[in-house]
Formats: structure tokens, sequence, C-alpha cells
């Protein structure tokens, strides 16, 4: 191991502390969530982090906790046997740079990761978020929809236009699957814009990231938000994205993680029981914290870390793992 920065060694002691307090057997999993890693800034997508941050995160990663595989992680969580700082890496959707980009930085340090695929944008498709992007990105100055009831935009500089892009992602957001991608689309022509190409993965990209060692999990085929649709619906979106990637992957695919996968508003009780009847082994939620024994296996809560520094990315870490989830759609089923 390098040495360590006075940074990381905090990190180390802090963390150190948070973990044995509980003793053997009360040791947590720290959970983290990206979607993207960017090769080049983007003034569009600040939230997103960046190639040479996410290096220093997996940095610090690397050196302060011990990082396993999120299917040995979530065993190891039920049979008591976690090491101390356990943490496990993942990814949702299923975009290309989590190949050619994150995948590389990762493989360098040894850290494990599992990437969650939407099967439904696979080989040249591309989601409504993205196709929102790219409009504002195009559109000029300003951009009048209220025919669409969604107001006039003025896009002056960047910060308006992500002002704008978050505006109408949270407003479409929760829309049918139809009604969503046709306001995206029709958006995206008048902004007089091309498609976004080559975000996602193809077929041969996600048997490539699997041959790397990276685990991948299913994420539902088209994205909807769960609550939003008839059970059976929500249902078989879910069954299809696993048969899609058992059938391109020939192997079983065991973990899931609900879209949006904020509990009680993006999934409910039923969603968590589906899941479990369809025989996944686990599932991961955007509840904030960690998880600890007794936590739902298919409600586990992850952090998200947006964090442009180390120091804020480290105190992230630390504030994760000390917090028990409590955000749950329900009672265990």
């Amino acid at each position: 191991m390098n040495r360590l920065s006075p940074l990381q060694m905090a990190l180390f002691r802090v963390a150190g502390t948070l973990t044995s307090a509980t003793g053997r057997g009360g040791r947590g999993l720290l959970v983290l969530i990206y979607h993207r890693v960017l090769e080049t800034p983007d003034p569009l997508r600040s939230r997103t982090v960046q190639a040479p941050v996410f290096a220093a995160q997996m940095d610090l990663v690397a050196s302060c906790f011990n990082v396993l595989p999120l299917s040995e992680a979530l065993a190891r969580l039920e049979a008591r046997s976690l090491p101390p700082r356990a943490l496990s890496v993942t990814f949702d959707d299923g975009y290309a740079d989590n190949l050619t980009v994150a995948a590389p930085i990762m493989c360098e340090r040894g850290v494990p990761a599992t990437v969650f695929v939407a099967t439904g944008y696979l080989d040249g498709g591309f989601m409504f978020n993205d196709v929102i992007t790219e409009a504002i990105r195009n559109a000029p100055s300003g951009l009048d929809l209220s025919d669409l009831n969604l107001g006039v935009l003025a896009l002056g500089d960047d910060l308006a236009r992500r002002a704008a892009i978050a505006r109408l992602v949270g407003e479409i957001k929760y829309r049918p699957a139809a009604e969503r991608r046709s306001l995206a689309m029709e958006i995206l022509g008048r902004a007089g814009a091309p498609p976004p190409r080559h975000l996602m993965m193809t077929s041969a990209q996600v048997r490539e990231l699997r041959d790397a060692g990276v685990e991948i999990g299913a994420h539902t085929a088209t994205h909807p938000i769960l609550t939003r649709l008839e059970p059976a619906e929500a249902r078989d979106d879910i069954a299809h994205s696993r048969q899609v990637l058992e059938s391109l992957l020939g192997d079983p695919v065991r973990l899931f993680a609900y879209p949006n996968g904020r509990p009680g508003e993006d999934y409910d009780v039923r969603h968590v029981r589906m899941v479990r009847e369809l025989g996944f082994t686990a599932a991961l939620s955007t509840a904030w914290g960690a998880a600890h024994l007794g936590s739902d296996l298919f409600q586990i809560p992850r952090v998200a870390p947006w964090d442009p520094t180390s120091a804020r990315f480290a105190a992230r870490l630390v504030r994760g793992y000390a917090q028990r989830s409590a955000a749950v759609a329900g009672d265990k089923v």
C-alpha cells in the first residue's frame, strides 16, 4: 500500500472507530452508487464525476476501506463476517463509459464493481434524460415549450441550461414511459438537436465488462418508475431485463436495482415482493446510509458520491457509514 496522506489517515482512524464500536457481527456495509464517469468535463453535467476525480476517489477507497464485490459483501453481511470498513461500488443504467473510462481506473486499483443495466437501452438506445440534456445543450438562448405545459425557457448561460435540464427532467420523469419519450423527442426536435449517440453500452460491451470481472445486475428494461405501472407491467419489465441479461451473458443474474430507487415513491412493498419472487437474491435502493445486520436485503441503501474534492468525499463516506438507513418501502416481505 502507498503511504497514506493525512486525509486518508484521518479517514482510516474515524472509519475504524465507527466499525469497531458495534463489535464483531455488527459491522456495516457502505455501497456507493455512480451512473457515469466522464472522460472530459461537461458544463451541463456538473454533478457527474470526471475521470481524475473518480481516480482520486478510488485511490482513497482502495487504501482506507475493504472493498468487496457486492454479492460477496451481501453474503458476508448476512453471515456476520464482514470485515471492518466494508464497501462496495455500483453503477446504474449501463453507460458505455462504465467500461471505457471507469473500469480501467478500478482495475488498476483492484476495486471490484457491479453495474446494473437497463436492457432496453442497449445497442443504440438512449434514456429520456440524456435526450433532454442534448436538446438544451443545442437549443438557442430561449425555447418556448408553453404549449407542452413546460413553460418558456431562458437559456442564456450554462447555469440557466443546467437549471432547465433539472426542471424538465423532474417534470417529465414520473409520466408514463411512452409520454416521457414522446415529450423528450419533441423537445429535441424543437431544439434542432440530434439524438445522443453511443452513450449506452452495446451487448458486446456488457459481455466485455463481465469478462473484465465486473458483476452485472438487472435494472429493468425501460427504467420506469415502478409505482406508476400496473403490477403486471412492473413485474414483466423487471423479469424481461433479467432474461435479456442471462441470455446475453450465459450467467445467472441475481442482483437488482430499483430505477430511481426512492422507497415508497419510486417502488413500494409490492415491487420488493416481486423481486424476491422472481428469484433475485438482493435488491438496491437509493435510500441514504449504510446497510447493517438486520437490513432488508431487498432494500439495501446506497450513497451517491457527488463530491469534487477528496475532503468532501471522505466526509461523505464517514457520514454515510455511520448512518443506518431508516427509509423503507414497507415491512420486510
